[in-house]
């Protein structure tokens, strides 16, 4: 398909995909090679702060470290330096990987590089293509990679963190937009499995008049399965066949079954002692599995489905109360069809249908979320503090209710004069200059 020779399918090669689902990570599989200039690593340079892998928004430049065994196996142009923190991995080697076929070219990470002297140069595709020999793993492996966003879309670095973050057990309802198109283009899928345990993001797309309550709809169904997994457990504990092992992880389990990392070491456990129990109770909890692991139900869209057409909806998941979050980037346009107004465009503003400039103000749409007064909201800029993004996430993730969080995006139909490689510094100077906000 990517070969543009779909036709010459089979019919015997869609066989397991009959219901609309595609193998995930298939993004990997492009290799575009798009770009006129990719970033060349000087490691002389380089502090380690890893800011540059954070902004990346194809996930094209990554941190790997690396033992020395791994060193001896590595191709001879994959150079390292030692790792200068933390204390525990001393002795290893790090490196900042770039990957040539992958990067768009669009110079953020160079631009956000704060090094004395830049640790990345943009240097001539041709000059760099002797890194694509070079393979690399990293510290929180990005499980939404190598999207086909706009070059320097200031969309797309929000999105990839909380993949990093969360994605293992990640559930995602995306609105149709900006990020349904780089979200699941068939055949070309960013959202990938982890390498170590396989386990990734399950990702669909809906309307923009209904996304927000497709998002409810998964987060309402999981519950009910995670309902019938603490059900069959209470029955387990009065089970014979059931060993005093497995009983205590049952109550383990009902005493903890919101918290991830909790789930997730109960079901390592749970899982093999039952597979050699073989009950009832046992075979029952083995066909739910996977429903074992507290899921984080996520909600994707852009201004165009939170302000505008799908707000109804939106309005609705929130004040429900379900334990959803929601990520509306904002990039004050209507981007995906070409730069029309929404009601997130400020005053002033010119775009399609507002060619002379948008006459009434932005609606605040953290503030009506606010009123609620059980519903998480904040307003984010990663540009301008990537510390304050990753507080959010990770409290609005731990937040069991509602929560609600506002990205500003830069985008390509703001018509950048200094160019779309500079929207983590257009988001900085968006907080400095006072016009956007940030508060959680």
């Amino acid at each position: 398909m990517v070969a543009q020779t779909g036709n010459d399918l089979p019919v015997s090669a869609f066989v397991g995909y009959e219901d609309g689902t595609f193998p995930a990570g298939t993004t990997a599989y492009e290799k575009r090679g798009v770009a006129t200039v990719v970033p060349e690593w000087n490691p002389a340079n380089c502090i380690q702060c890893n800011q540059c892998s954070l902004v990346c928004p194809h996930a094209a430049i990554r941190p790997c470290v690396m033992t020395d065994e791994e060193m001896k196996k590595a191709p001879e142009s994959m150079k390292a330096i030692d790792v200068k923190m933390p204390k525990e991995l001393a002795g290893m080697h790090f490196r900042m990987q770039v990957s040539a076929m992958d990067c768009t070219g669009c110079g953020n990470c160079a631009d956000v590089c704060p090094a004395k002297e830049k640790a990345l140069v943009m240097k001539p595709f041709e000059s760099q293509l002797h890194e694509a020999a070079n393979k690399n793993s990293q510290f929180a492996q990005p499980l939404f990679e190598f999207s086909g966003a706009c070059a320097g879309c200031g969309e797309t670095p929000y999105l990839k963190c909380i993949t990093q973050l969360f994605g293992e057990q990640m559930m995602v309802a995306n609105a149709t937009g900006c990020s349904s198109i780089y979200g699941g283009s068939a055949p070309a899928t960013p959202y990938c499995r982890n390498y170590r345990s396989g386990f990734g993001p399950a990702w669909a797309n809906s309307l923009f008049e209904d996304n927000a309550e497709f998002g409810l709809g998964m987060a309402t169904a999981t519950r009910q399965m995670r309902d019938r997994v603490e059900r069959i457990m209470k029955e387990g504990l009065a089970c014979d066949c059931c060993s005093a092992e497995i009983k205590a992880l049952f109550t383990e389990w009902i005493e903890n079954r919101e918290c991830t990392l909790k789930t997730k070491e109960i079901a390592d456990k749970l899982i093999p002692l039952m597979e050699k129990c073989g009950c009832d109770i046992c075979k029952q909890l083995l066909e739910l599995r996977h429903s074992l692991v507290k899921k984080s139900q996520w909600i994707f869209g852009g201004d165009g489905w939170g302000y505008d057409i799908g707000f109804g909806g939106l309005d609705h998941v929130l004040a429900s109360g379900e334990d959803v979050n929601v990520v509306v980037v904002d990039t004050e346009v209507y981007s995906n069809t070409g730069g029309q107004s929404s009601k997130a465009t400020p005053a002033g503003a010119v775009a399609k249908f507002a060619t002379s400039g948008k006459k009434i103000r932005k609606k605040d749409l953290g503030m009506i979320a606010k009123s609620y007064g059980y519903v998480y909201v904040a307003q984010v800029a990663m540009g301008a503090s990537q510390a304050q993004y990753f507080n959010v996430i990770k409290e609005a993730e731990a937040y069991h209710g509602p929560s609600l969080i506002i990205c500003y995006a830069p985008c390509i139909n703001h018509g950048i004069k200094i160019g779309m490689g500079r929207t983590q510094n257009e988001e900085k100077k968006a907080v400095e200059c006072g016009y956007w906000h940030l508060w959680h």
